[in-house]
Parts: structure tokens; sequence; C-alpha cells
């Protein structure tokens, strides 16, 4: 039977470094009241001088997990590319970084799941070559948001949370008796609740043109409410893993590593107290790059078999909430 198999992972995030006390330039806030809330103590920007897209990440994160895999680029069948800040209004970057990678006439999907995409963009990668669509797919999460949030104290809830970064994964169709690969996923969303985390405008439903009202109201900046967020990702989360666990006919205790999305180290926190999960099983990586939306999984995962925790059989739990709502989880165990 043909599995979908992780060939090659690789991650970029910008040389930049931006501190919580680097913060407090712009707004007020403090370290220790970051921490407390976020448990953020660092993360990466692009270059203030700008410039710089999440194709231009997801160009040098691909190359990595290209090379890893042993791939050319001419290998690649499609590319998904997840983003919630595409380098243009349109067209989408997948097909921006398809032209960067050398490549001709090479699909390429966009998909704007937001902190959910590389659940989503797994799950996609799995039919398509379980449906002989494609055998070779490179899964791309990338990021710019320290161009769009407002730095001014009227925005710290959401600016000192967010960074810049891009992982990318290599997944072929592999024939296999084992049980190995992507053994379940599962996909939810709720647009009832898309206005506790939106980003209103560019928009061609109010205006396509942006008012100084608009900008004086912080229209264009992200919002999200910060409560019920992390209320509903406690108990999706904790719901949609069971879910899934229940569909690959495994327990929490088979499962070796979680890697949730990093949107606040206090959900992920949480989330593992409710399902009683050891905290040397639940990976981390928030404290020191924020939340990288779609690449926060990728670029965790990549860190994860990188140290070794992750090795051949170890079975793997990914999941995320995110805008949309939507949320997901999927159950992956290497070869």
């Amino acid at each position: 039977m043909k599995q979908t198999m992780i060939k090659g992972t690789g991650r970029y995030v910008p040389p930049r470094v931006v501190t919580n006390h680097d913060l407090t330039q712009w707004m007020d806030t403090s370290d220790e009241w970051i921490r407390q809330r976020t448990g953020i103590e660092e993360r990466r920007w692009v270059s203030a001088e700008g410039g710089i897209g999440p194709s231009d990440l997801g160009l040098q994160a691909s190359k990595i997990a290209l090379n890893r895999a042993e791939w050319t680029h001419e290998d690649v069948d499609l590319i998904i590319f997840a983003t919630l800040s595409p380098d243009i209004y349109f067209p989408g970057s997948g097909c921006l970084l398809q032209h960067k990678l050398g490549l001709d006439s090479t699909p390429a999907l966009d998909i704007r799941q937001q902190c959910t995409g590389f659940i989503y963009g797994l799950t996609l990668a799995d039919a398509f070559i379980r449906s002989g669509h494609a055998n070779r797919i490179l899964l791309v999460g990338a990021e710019v948001q320290s161009t769009a949030i407002d730095l001014s104290t009227r925005g710290r809830d959401i600016a000192v949370l967010f960074g810049d970064g891009a992982g990318a994964a290599c997944l072929e169709g592999v024939e296999t008796a084992e049980a190995a690969g992507v053994l379940a996923s599962a996909l939810h969303a709720q647009g009832e609740f898309a206005n506790i985390l939106m980003m209103e405008l560019p928009s061609h439903k109010l205006n396509p043109i942006i008012t100084e009202e608009m900008v004086r109201a912080g229209r264009h900046y992200p919002f999200m409410d910060g409560r019920t967020v992390f209320k509903t990702a406690v108990r999706k989360l904790a719901q949609v893993t069971k879910e899934v666990l229940k569909k690959a006919n495994l327990t929490v205790e088979d499962i070796d590593f979680f890697i949730p999305h990093q949107a606040n180290l206090r959900i992920n926190q949480a989330f593992a107290k409710l399902l009683n999960l050891p905290e040397e099983k639940v990976i981390n990586n928030i404290q020191r790059y924020g939340n990288t939306t779609a690449a926060s999984i990728p670029i965790a995962l990549d860190e994860a078999i990188e140290r070794q925790c992750i090795q051949s059989k170890s079975t793997v739990l990914f999941l995320a909430l995110g805008a949309g709502l939507t949320w997901g989880a999927v159950v992956y165990r290497f070869l």
C-alpha cells in the first residue's frame, strides 16, 4: 500500500532577533508581562527595510528540505503553500516560490487555513498521493507577519505574539506494508467564529480602497479576542486529539511526541494538562520564535528531527487551531 512519507524537512528564520525588551521601545509592555501571558521570550522578524516575503523564506526552507530528501527541484510534482501573509494580494505565494525554485509549469496551490495550514496541507498532500494525482509534494508553511502588526500599545496583545519564519517538508508516496506515514487525520472549521480572529482589510466586501478613517481605526491590523480563542483552542485541541487517535486506533500512550501549533505556550500547557500528557512528550519552541502561524509546526518538526528526538518508528501527533476558526490533527509514524 502506498503511504505518504516525509522524506526531508527544512526550516528558515530571519537572522533578526527581536526580544521582549526590544518591544518596549514601541509599546507599553515588559518582558515579565509577555512571558506570563504567552511564554514568548523572543521572535524572529525580517529586516526593517522590508523587501522580503514568505516565498523568500519558504525558498530557503525548501532548499534545505529538498537537499535532505535527495530531490532536485524537478522531482516536485506539486507545491502546497500555506500562509496567511502572502507576498502580494494575488497571485499566491506558491506560484512565486515555484518560479524561484526554477520550475516551469509545476502546479502550485495556496491554502489559507492560517495556523492550521500545515495540518490541512499534510492531509491534502496525503489525498493527492493516495489518489495518484501526485507522488512527490513540497509542502511549505511560511509567514512574514512583522510588517503587518500594530507596533503600539493599542496593538500589543497581538504584536508581541507573532514572528516570521518558514518550514518545509518533502512528502513522497512510498509502497510499504508497514503502518507508517499519515495514519489518520481530522479537519474541522466553524466560520461562526470568524470574527474572533481576523484581519478585516483589505476587503472587496467593504471597500477595495483603504480610507484614512479605516487606518485610524486600525482596521487594517489583525484582531483577536484572546480570551475566547484561548478557551476554544484548549477545548477543541483536546477533542480533535481524541478523535484522530480513535481513527488511528491508537491511545495517548502510543504517541511519542505531540507537536502542537505554537500559538501560546499557556494554551499548549493547558491542553497537555487536560489530557494528562507528560511534559517531555509535548514539543514547544514558541519561547524562541513566537507564533509563526503556518510555519510553526514544520519548524518545530524540523528542530525535533535535527535534535534526534524523533527517530525511526516514532509516532507523532500534529495539531492546531487557528483563524476561521479551523482546527485539526494528523497522526504520523516514521518508517
